[in-house]
């Protein structure tokens, strides 16, 4: 990110398959490692519902954004 703005988007990764990142190269990065929300937290799973109300909670008091 650069003054707030991303060159490759926004992901979060919340219960993701990771095997599928062994076929890319995520960004055009090579020999960095892609991770996913329950594997640093250490669950099986996440509830995604959760994970959204949240982001969109602190995402629109950053940015002072509305969502619809």
């Amino acid at each position: 990110a650069s003054r707030w703005v991303t060159m490759h988007g926004f992901a979060l990764n919340v219960n993701a398959n990771l095997g599928y990142f062994d076929l890319m190269i995520p960004c055009g990065i090579r020999g960095k490692a892609v991770t996913s929300l329950n594997v640093e937290l250490g669950m099986q799973m996440v509830d995604e519902a959760e994970v959204k109300k949240k982001l969109l909670k602190h995402f629109s008091k950053l940015f002072e954004a509305e969502f619809f």
